[in-house]
C-alpha cells in the first residue's frame, strides 16, 4: 500500500513539472517585425492646363513730344483698371521639395482709364488694354500639397490709345493700336485640393517700357488725317488672379 501511494505521488509530481514546460513551449511564437509606415506625398510633376480670372491695372504715363521724339511736356498719368479672364498651360517637374516649371498664359482683358491732358486741358488721353500674354519659367518649393513659387519671363500686351475732346465728348483722334513686349515677374501660392486638381492665387507685375505713338485727327479737332500730336507712352501692369489647374500625372509618391 505504501509503495502504491509513493508511486502515485511521484507520478503526480513528474506530471505537474512537465505540464508548465509544455504550456510554455506552446506559447512561444517567432517575432515578426511590423511593416514600415508609408506616407504619401504629393508630386507636382506633369503637364497641366487651367483657367484664371481676376483684376488688372495698367499704369500709363503720356509725354507730349515732337514728331522726332524730343520731349516737350508731361501730359500726366492714369490707371486703366478692369477685369481679366484667360487660361494657362505648362509643365512642372519636382526634385525633392524643389519644383521647376515652364508656362504660357493668355488673357482677355477690359482695362480702361483716362485723364485730362496736363499739356492741353481741352482733351483727355484714353487707354484700353484688351489682351496680354505671359511666357515664364517657375521656381517653387513644395510642402506636400502646397506650392509656393516665383516666376519670370516675357510679357506682351495689346493696347488701344486715343484722345477725346472734352467740350463735345467726341473722339478727337483715330485709334492707335499698340502691341508691345516687355518683362514680367510674379509670385504664386497653389494648393492641391484633389489628386489632380489645384487652386492657386498669383500676383504679376509687367514692365512694358515706353513707345512713341503718332495720333492723327479724325475731323473733330482738325482736318481728317492731319497730325494731332506725338506721345511717348510708358506702361506698367499689375495683375491679381485666381487660378485652377488640372494636372496629368500620379497624385502621390511613397515616402518611407
Amino acid at each position: 500500500m505504501n509503495k502504491f501511494l509513493i508511486s502515485a505521488v511521484g507520478a503526480l509530481v513528474i506530471g505537474l513539472g512537465i505540464a508548465p514546460a509544455s504550456a510554455a513551449d506552446l506559447a512561444a511564437r517567432p517575432y515578426t517585425k511590423a511593416p514600415p509606415m508609408v506616407a504619401a506625398i504629393y508630386d507636382w510633376s506633369g503637364f497641366y492646363i487651367g483657367a484664371n480670372g481676376g483684376w488688372g491695372s495698367s499704369r500709363n504715363c503720356w509725354d507730349f513730344t515732337t514728331p522726332g521724339g524730343a520731349f516737350v511736356a508731361n501730359e500726366g498719368c492714369h490707371d486703366a483698371d478692369g477685369g481679366t479672364i484667360g487660361g494657362q498651360i505648362g509643365y512642372r517637374w519636382q526634385a525633392n521639395s524643389w519644383v521647376f516649371g515652364l508656362e504660357a498664359q493668355g488673357n482677355w482683358a477690359d482695362l480702361s482709364g483716362r485723364n485730362v491732358s496736363l499739356f492741353n486741358g481741352a482733351f483727355t488721353n484714353d487707354t484700353r488694354t484688351d489682351a496680354f500674354g505671359l511666357f515664364t519659367g517657375q521656381l517653387g518649393y513644395a510642402w506636400d500639397a502646397t506650392l509656393l513659387y516665383v516666376k519670370g519671363g516675357a510679357a506682351v500686351a495689346s493696347n488701344r490709345y486715343r484722345s477725346f475732346d472734352i467740350a463735345s465728348g467726341l473722339q478727337a483722334t483715330d485709334n492707335v493700336n499698340d502691341t508691345r513686349w516687355g518683362a514680367v515677374v510674379g509670385v504664386g501660392l497653389e494648393y492641391a485640393f484633389a489628386p489632380n486638381w489645384s487652386l492657386g492665387f498669383e500676383y504679376d507685375h509687367l514692365f512694358m517700357g515706353d513707345k512713341n505713338r503718332t495720333f492723327l485727327n479724325n475731323g473733330v479737332a482738325g482736318a481728317p488725317g492731319t497730325l494731332f500730336g506725338t506721345d511717348r507712352i510708358r506702361q506698367d501692369v499689375d495683375l491679381a488672379t485666381a487660378r485652377i489647374n488640372y494636372r496629368w500625372g500620379g497624385p502621390a509618391v511613397a515616402k518611407y
